[in-house]
């Protein structure tokens, strides 16, 4: 006999029948076990019955298989290399992590992940999910390398290793029986990474074949593979560098003979390419699967399926006859709140009938009382008493009498677990039956759509996305590369997001109370999702220099909220100005599969835009995200052994429908997305420099570009080795006073240019430095000041005076030589570019306008109005050209208007962002 404390049930192998004269202790069974009634029992603990000596603890881990054999302990290493795509995969057991239920090793190329299974050894208290737990870490050591932080030691998962381990337990769940409550937990660890072949498809396969290795009692052995698109060929497993060229980035997990998961990203793949991937995918899994079997049957541990504690068959009944009425009313109601409420109460009523007054078949009832003999022992064995209707048996006198029916009581987990059962078994028969939903909606149907943008005035873009009752507040923030994310990886080269999208899920947003903390594993995913599904719109860096951060927050639930971030993070993005290529919005699809079960002809039934209740009790949740042309990102979850291609081309081509529906709402968005950049957003202005000079621009330990921002007032200053220049400014002055400081210091003077008013910077005995332009300077030696001869240069010029000068030599290093003489009347041409000699002469030291040089502000003021720096109304984005060396012009300062007045920047050497947003 097995007692489960938490349950309450007992189950005897035998009945015990009770013999009124015998010696031997007494045993009643009850069927349900304690009863949960006031009135207290007369009969004590039935624990207390048994003899200690042969007790059986509930729940323990099976050491027998179902024939009684003894579990073999398994330590002998096995391996096997299974084809997959072009190369092997080789699959090793009983190395490593002996001593957990089961553990591989799974390497390919050489990278190698390590995954081990492990049980508790006695049971949880029953709930309504499968108590699992999965872990993925990539250890950096994988790579030979540390973790770039300042702690060393791996700590909490990184967001793509939380995506990894949903990948992980999201096909491994459907293949779980019900009613085994031993904690399962898997663990797995990249030990070896080759930079070339990809960990997460072979944490996937690792899992499955741990979990078929182990005593955990599943349906089918799972395994996981990648998908890529390079040309017209589809690849298995592709290389990091094949990926690259890859139009498709598919993950499927599934069994030999369906699917149970995929997600998926793409850049507008047809829905044909895609089932055709999947096909290729579904074919690669089944090969792995049933290599797999074989080693199960070699090596695998005896599945405890004795664990395994249903609640009983008749349960069901006795509920669908207490709340069966009431539950077809409340399933009816077509807001969430008010029919969660009502599902609530009618659960409450059901609990407290068999749980606490205990539950009487209506059948019974009507039968009216019936007649039991009453059992009972005469006290005094010398008087006889003879009732009338008695009958003398000697000591043993049975009396008819009349008693009611022995209520039946069950344990509160079992009804629960029943109630919700029902209760989805009743919403499926409605939608199949009766062809509506609870919101009175077809199945092809999609919820009311309302959009509005611009309703956040601070924030650069804002938009608010109500489809029936799932709501998303986007919001779109603007930034420079500073506000890119940085990622750490494994292969240890930065990488620098410049656009993420962050999904927030608040208790709120389901009317319920509940912590708020770190993200969850859910929100993670939920928000790649979305952030994948945008990201092919987005303009390149080039074209559109900003960090992009989308913040969906949602505010309603009652569906995919995913797929609401998609909408509106599309909108968000149009209001904040930015030039998308187009729009992208997401639909959630659900499936009732088994539908002759409830009247209809057998052949699934596809559901569109499902609701929360839909996607809980239906048997799949297919999220698509893309346009009416293609496909950007989907992912399929599945509560059921698994679907078909069949199925899945019918929800693919149905959800192209409903996206055609949605894009056509988006457009009567009210109000429209403003298109241009907010006047809140930062300016990002590019320019083109020669690479050689962007030294000049940074200047000794980054003190020049600091020296510029300080002045400039400016937020950043970004530049790339390959001569391109961004200035992030928060108004238009700033930035132009920059961009004038800038382009004067990485200017290329050519002989002959004229600079007027140009401030003395510093007096030296042989001459002195004139500021040309800010930061550029160069020596008028003592022989060029002045037509007569001077012994001294402070005699005629102190520091601050304002001059004009010719350019007349630039020599090897780059400096520039001088010349104010030349522009003087009596100036004589031909001897102007000549030196005329001096003592010290040779002695000249280097100037002090080199790239080691922090001051210098001041712009060239001329009289030219070519020269002119005016500041731009507006944006205009023009094509980035090389600056070219000049050619030199005649020296004469007679002729004036032969010498070129240079400006301190080209119009042609600068693109700037464009503040208005392109769609399509």
């Amino acid at each position: 006999m097995l007692a489960n404390p938490s349950s309450g049930r007992l189950h005897c192998a035998k009945p015990f029948h009770f013999h009124p004269k015998s010696n031997e202790p007494k045993c009643f069974v009850f069927r349900n076990w304690p009863p949960r009634s006031k009135s207290k029992s007369k009969f004590c603990s039935l624990s207390l019955l048994v003899p200690r000596k042969n007790r059986k603890a509930f729940g323990i881990r099976a050491l027998t298989d179902a024939t009684g054999a003894a579990a073999v302990d398994v330590t002998q290493p096995y391996s096997v290399k299974i084809p997959v795509g072009d190369r092997h995969i080789l699959i090793e057991t009983g190395h490593i992590g002996r001593q957990a239920s089961a553990s591989v090793t799974v390497t390919d190329g050489e990278t190698i992940v390590y995954t081990s299974v492990c049980l508790a050894d006695t049971p949880s208290e029953p709930s309504d999910f499968f108590p699992l737990s999965v872990h993925y870490q990539e250890r950096f050591s994988a790579a030979g390398r540390t973790s770039g932080g300042f702690f060393k030691r791996e700590g909490r998962a990184k967001d793509h290793e939380v995506l990894i381990c949903r990948l992980i337990d999201r096909p491994l769940r459907p293949t779980m029986l019900n009613g085994f409550y031993h904690e399962t937990q898997i663990l797995s660890w990249v030990l070896s990474y080759d930079g070339l072949h990809s960990p997460d498809s072979l944490a996937v396969t690792a899992a499955g074949i741990a979990v078929a290795l182990s005593e955990v009692p599943n349906t089918k052995t799972i395994a996981g593979v990648r998908i890529g698109l390079v040309g017209d060929r589809f690849i298995v497993n592709p290389t990091t560098k094949e990926m690259e060229d890859s139009e498709l980035d598919l993950l499927l997990a599934g069994t030999d003979s369906a699917i149970l998961m995929i997600e998926g990203y793409c850049d507008f793949l047809p829905e044909e390419k895609l089932l055709q991937a999947i096909e290729v995918g579904q074919d690669a899994v089944r090969a792995i699967c049933n290599e797999v079997e074989a080693l199960v049957k070699k090596c695998g541990k005896p599945k405890m399926f004795d664990a395994i504690k249903l609640p009983p068959p008749e349960l069901y009944n006795h509920v669908e006859e207490i709340a069966g009425d009431e539950l077809v009313r409340a399933l009816q109601i077509t807001h969430k709140i008010p029919r969660r409420k009502a599902l609530l109460s009618l659960e409450g009523e059901v609990l407290t009938i068999l749980t606490e007054k205990g539950y009487v078949s209506k059948d019974t009832a009507l039968a009216g009382s019936e007649t039991v003999p009453d059992i009972f022992e005469d006290e005094d064995e010398d008087e006889e008493v003879i009732v009338d209707g008695e009958v003398d048996e000697g000591d043993v006198h049975i009396k008819p009498t009349s008693r009611k029916s022995t209520p039946l009581f069950f344990s509160e987990v079992d009804v629960k677990l029943v109630f919700k059962e029902v209760t989805s078994k009743f919403l499926r028969r409605r939608i199949v039956e009766g062809g509506r939903r609870s919101d009175g909606r077809t199945p092809e149907g999609i919820r009311p759509i309302n959009s509005r943008c611009g309703l956040l005035p601070r924030a650069h873009g804002s938009a608010l996305f109500t489809r029936g009752e799932t709501q998303s507040l986007a919001v779109v923030t603007l930034g420079d590369k500073q506000m890119a994310q940085r990622i750490d990886n494994l292969v240890g080269v930065d990488e620098w997001k410049r656009f993420y999208l962050q999904y927030t899920f608040p208790p709120s947003c389901v009317g319920e109370v509940g912590r708020n903390g770190a993200p969850s594993r859910r929100e993670i995913g939920h928000g790649m999702l979305a952030e994948r599904a945008l990201e092919p719109i987005l303009p390149c860096d080039d074209d559109f220099p900003y960090t992009v951060r989308v913040e969906s927050t949602i505010t309603e639930s009652n569906g995919s909220s995913s797929m609401a971030s998609v909408c509106g993070g599309c909108l968000a993005l149009q209001d904040a100005g930015v030039p998308i290529k187009c729009s992208i919005v997401g639909i959630a699809m659900g499936l009732v599969l088994d539908t002759q079960e409830f009247g209809g002809d057998g052949s699934p039934l596809i559901l569109s835009d499902i609701t929360g209740s839909e996607d809980a009790s239906g048997d799949m949740d297919f999220k698509v995200a893309g346009n009416e042309h293609g496909v950007t990102a989907f992912q399929m979850d599945i509560k059921v052994s698994g679907i078909t291609l069949s199925v899945m081309r019918k929800a693919l081509l149905q959800a192209k429908d409903g996206r055609k529906h949605i894009i056509a709402e988006l457009l009567k968005c009210s109000p429209p997305p403003s298109g241009r950049l907010s006047k809140y957003a930062p300016l990002i202005h590019i320019m083109k420099v020669k690479p050689e000079k962007v030294n000049l621009i940074i200047g000794s330990g980054g003190k020049k570009v600091k020296s510029i921002i300080e002045e400039t007032g400016v937020d950043a200053i970004d530049t790339q080795e390959d001569g391109i220049v961004k200035i992030t400014a928060r108004d238009l002055s700033s930035l132009e006073k920059s961009k004038a400081i800038i382009a004067n210091l990485t200017m290329v003077p050519t002989v002959g240019d004229i600079y007027r008013n140009c401030e003395i910077k510093t007096i030296a005995p042989y001459g002195v430095f004139v500021e040309i332009a800010p930061g550029r300077e160069g020596l008028c030696h003592i022989s060029e000041l002045s037509s007569d001869w001077l012994a001294k240069a402070e005699d005629a010029f102190k520091v601050g005076d304002h001059v004009d000068v010719k350019l007349i030599e630039v020599n090897e290093k780059g400096q520039l030589r001088l010349s104010r003489r030349a522009l003087l009347p009596d100036a004589d041409p031909e001897n102007a570019g000549v030196r005329q000699p001096t003592g010290d002469s040779k002695d000249v030291p280097s100037q002090t306008s080199d790239k080691n040089k922090v001051k210098g502000t001041s712009s060239p003021k001329n009289n030219s109005s070519e020269s002119t720096l005016l500041p731009q109304k507006k944006f205009i984005r023009r094509s980035v050209s090389p600056a070219k060396d000049r050619q030199n012009i005649n020296n004469d300062a007679t002729k004036k208007s032969s010498s070129r007045v240079v400006s301190s920047s080209s119009k042609d050497e600068n693109t700037l962002v464009n503040g208005g947003a392109n769609i399509g």
